[in-house]
């Protein structure tokens, strides 16, 4: 298995539409000429953005968070440019990215240094092959005071490593309880 480079990115993205929208370069300027985390293909992966949809993590329900029947009222929705993160808790998030990964390929995706510079985890768990999606993106403030998370712009890089043969079973295969999903989607049991 190894790590797929930015030349096979970008000809999965043609032949297969891999990653929609799709920049083949790096970004790092906005229309206006301002400074941006950047995005697009890297050398080794490509970084993707984060939308401008948000779930922020309250407690004022005093709920117990639990994975097998999780409480939608544990998070409050918001649609911004920007979104503030409590000290010590987290948000989800998308990504503006649609992702359809190979059959021979997994993913791993990694926090971009920008924001792990400022107490700022990100965490995705592994895009199995043949998943398709809007990833799901959690961040963790780890700080103790209020964390800015910017939207439509890099939060994360995505990694693909190659097969050396075809899995015999797929995320496809399995209908997973994630395929297909597109908003920011909360934990199914």
């Amino acid at each position: 298995m190894g790590i797929k480079s930015d030349g096979w990115i970008r000809r999965m993205v043609q032949d297969h539409d891999m990653i929609s929208p799709f920049e083949s370069g790096q970004v790092r300027e906005s229309d206006d000429g301002g400074g941006v985390i950047s995005y697009g293909t890297s050398s080794y992966g490509y970084d993707v953005r984060c939308s401008d949809e948000f779930k922020v993590f309250t407690n004022i329900n005093s709920a117990v968070v639990d994975p097998k029947n999780f409480d939608e009222n544990s998070f409050v929705g918001v649609k911004s440019d920007v979104c503030i993160i409590p000290p010590n808790s987290f948000a989800l998030a998308r990504t503006v990215e649609y992702l359809k990964i190979p059959r021979d390929v997994l993913t791993i995706c990694l926090g971009k240094s920008t924001y792990a510079r400022c107490g700022i985890i990100v965490n995705v768990t592994p895009l199995e092959p043949e998943w398709e999606g809007q990833v799901t993106l959690e961040f963790s403030n780890t700080t103790t005071l209020p964390a800015k998370i910017y939207a439509n712009e890099g939060v994360a890089q995505i990694l693909f490593f190659g097969a050396d043969e075809v899995c015999e079973t797929s995320y496809g295969d399995r209908a997973g309880k994630y395929q297909g999903q597109t908003g920011v989607t909360l934990p199914k049991a």
